[in-house]
């Protein structure tokens, strides 16, 4: 390793982003658009490995057959963690395969769980607890325990029938609002709208999904083969985080989720959650949806109806409850198309 040198690949040059993504792909790997930072090892001007990163997430990783076993990993994953921290990212993940476990476990992650394709790890070994303890507990004697992970981009009727349909068959229920900010709406409106909206349920928890309850949007797909489909492997590995780690911590014995008419990718998560949940003595219940005009409501229709319309109309306020049409009208210009 004498002669090797670690320095970050500058991605704002064509000729560097080029360089590395034919190295990736020479590892039949894929170079993901959303890489914000990325670091390789040199041998001169060859590089022989390379490592990325977007926000907490580590990925992207190749070393060359002449580099392996001398530590050119760890060197990659210091290079990452130091650059993430110096940007205030202090949790870092990676998603790889289970037969990578102990390369990273020697870079000093911790595995949280995993599935036959894929693990997930972190950088502290007490990240999971950390957030399981941060989380109110149901009083005791309560009755039984449910939870609703929603992304609610943004609020709508829909999500609140939903929500009181499960409450109504729970003596405690957790609403986890999914901790991210890839959706349209930022993550601290989506959580004060739900919390406005389900103020007055006395039996309703909402509470951040924190980072262990993964989004199709942040689960990499770079190591995937072409025959692998992303959102399978996906919900497997977060049913999996769910059922094993975080639902006998909190009690939980029901999750709930709306029927899926339309988005095969959700329809295929709830027949995960079906086929899964109850090896770990969670059940799974499947609801009815609720309807305007014979069609659900889903939050993804009133995102069109904002696009389409270039603002609210009266038709996209007949699907959201008071506290969400207050924060559109105040944060989108009010139309009269649309009915």
């Amino acid at each position: 390793m004498e002669s090797i040198q670690a320095r970050e690949i500058h991605l704002i040059l064509r000729s560097e982003r080029e360089m590395l993504s034919g190295f990736l792909n020479a590892h039949h790997l894929r170079f993901d658009e959303d890489i914000e930072c990325a670091f390789g090892l040199f041998d001169g001007e060859r590089l022989l490995g390379c490592g990325c990163a977007c926000g907490g997430l580590l990925k992207c990783f190749a070393v060359d057959e002449e580099l392996r076993g001398q530590n050119g990993l760890g060197i990659l994953v210091s290079c990452l963690c130091r650059n993430r921290f110096q940007i205030g990212i202090s949790d870092l993940f990676v998603f790889t395969r289970p037969h990578n476990r102990e390369l990273f476990t020697r870079c000093g992650f911790t595995s949280i769980a995993e599935t036959r394709d894929v693990i997930l790890l972190e950088n502290r070994s007490d990240g999971l607890a950390r957030y399981l303890n941060g989380l109110p507990r149901p009083p005791v004697g309560c009755g039984s325990v449910g939870a609703i992970v929603m992304n609610c981009n943004p609020l709508t009727n829909g999500h609140l029938f939903l929500i009181r349909r499960a409450a109504e068959q729970c003596g405690f229920l957790y609403l986890f609002v999914v901790e991210e900010n890839r959706s349209a709406f930022p993550f601290s409106d989506r959580l004060a709208l739900v919390r406005a909206g389900t103020d007055g349920m006395k039996n309703v928890c909402v509470c951040p999904s924190g980072s262990y309850m993964i989004s199709g949007s942040t689960f990499p797909v770079y190591f995937l083969k072409e025959s692998e489909d992303p959102s399978v492997l996906q919900s497997e590995l977060d049913i999996t985080i769910f059922g094993s780690k975080i639902a006998p911590v909190l009690g939980i014995r029901r999750r709930f989720a709306g029927q899926e008419p339309f988005d095969p990718v959700t329809r295929q998560y709830n027949e995960t959650m079906r086929r899964l949940l109850p090896e770990y003595g969670v059940e799974f219940v499947e609801l009815p949806r609720c309807c305007a005009d014979g069609i659900p409501i889903s939050a993804s229709r009133v995102r069109h109806l904002l696009k389409e319309n270039n603002g609210v109309t009266n038709e996209i306020l007949r699907l959201v409850p008071p506290c969400t049409a207050d924060w559109l009208l105040r944060s989108f210009e009010k139309t009269d198309e649309g009915g």
